[in-house]
């Protein structure tokens, strides 16, 4: 059984950091694309960051220049590191895990996710 762990989230000023991570563990062959979404109250989740196995990375347009995503293939692992953070950052952030590869199926799996408040 696949499970991703959320870590990071807290409360934070505006203009500070935080760094986000999930790891995901079971007996996984392999991960395809792993991700940041958050859903703030009364609005639909909506992407933050995007990796792939090869490296390869997409951006929300409303983190641009701001956050950072990265990833461990060696421990199943995604990063997210935050800067510069707006109070318009504050929601619920969830780990993604696209086409997660074990001997009994492929298919995506979704954190429980990590509140991340920005005050102003």
């Amino acid at each position: 059984q696949v499970q991703l762990v959320e870590s990071g989230g807290g409360l934070v000023q505006a203009g500070g950091s935080l760094r986000l991570s999930c790891a995901a563990s079971g007996s996984i062959f392999r991960i395809n694309a792993m991700g940041w979404y958050r859903q703030a109250p009364g609005k639909q989740r909506e992407l933050v960051a995007v990796i792939t196995s090869g490296g390869n990375t997409n951006y929300g347009d409303s983190v641009k220049g701001r956050f950072t995503i990265s990833r461990d293939n060696a421990k199943n692992t995604v990063y997210l590191q935050m800067n510069s953070l707006k109070p318009e950052d504050t929601a619920v952030y969830y780990c993604n895990a696209d086409r997660v590869a074990t001997a009994q199926a492929t298919r995506g799996y979704w954190g429980r996710g990590t509140q991340v408040t920005v005050s102003s």
